[in-house]
């Protein structure tokens, strides 16, 4: 494990120097992930505004090949396989494993439900109340680290036995003292901020695929 994310680590800081300053939490962010994910855990992420948008794409890296082909294993290929209808050989053959991880911010429905009936405060702590459990992990995004929907959820989190990551500006804000892991990305205005997250969670989405995709055979 630690030769896979250093390696990844030093790509990343080769090409923005500037991470130099966080790549002890991006570690720990990695370390953190693969034993969720190695006790059968999850990942909820969310954000608001580009925030959000970072949250579904990092699960869509997650839960799907990013860079590699995750073919399914040979147990359950065979299991579909065993319908004995066309349709079983063409889903053994195309379907792929993924990591489990789910955007808090894609469920429109039922955001605006909870923002009406409750409080827009609590659109993501209700989700985790529902979907987390202890040994799950939380990504929580915000540029300034004061998104008091982000914050909830962290609390919500904590409660519920989780690991809370946050990824977030220069100070932390609000948010540091509640997350486990802060990866707190150098730089005070948005836009420079959010041009540094996306290098960030692909060198994580990337490592990951490599540490449990990475020496299947085809």
């Amino acid at each position: 494990m630690q030769n896979n994310i250093h390696v990844s680590i030093r790509g990343l800081t080769g090409r923005f120097p500037e991470l130099l300053a966080v790549e002890d939490s991006i570690r720990m962010a990695f370390e953190c992930l693969v034993n969720c994910y190695q006790q059968g855990g999850k990942v909820l992420i969310c954000g608001n505004g580009g925030s959000c948008s970072d949250s579904d794409h990092i699960t869509g890296e997650l839960m799907k090949g990013f860079e590699l082909k995750r073919p399914l294993n040979k147990s359950f290929r065979e299991k579909l396989l065993g319908s004995g209808s066309e349709r079983g050989i063409y889903l053994s053959e195309n379907l792929q494993q993924g990591l489990p991880a789910i955007s808090l911010s894609a469920h429109s429905a039922l955001l605006t439900a909870i923002a009406n009936d409750m409080d827009f405060d609590l659109v993501y702590a209700q989700q985790v109340v529902c979907y987390g459990k202890a040994g799950d992990v939380i990504i929580g995004i915000s540029t300034s680290g004061n998104s008091q929907n982000v914050i909830d959820a962290f609390i919500t989190a904590k409660a519920k036995g989780m690991i809370v990551i946050g990824l977030t500006g220069e100070s932390g804000g609000r948010m540091k003292p509640h997350c486990d892991i802060l990866i707190n990305l150098p730089g005070t205005r948005t836009a420079s901020v959010q041009e540094l997250m996306i290098p960030v969670y692909h060198t994580l989405c990337r490592t990951l695929e490599n540490y449990f995709f990475g020496n299947q055979d085809e």
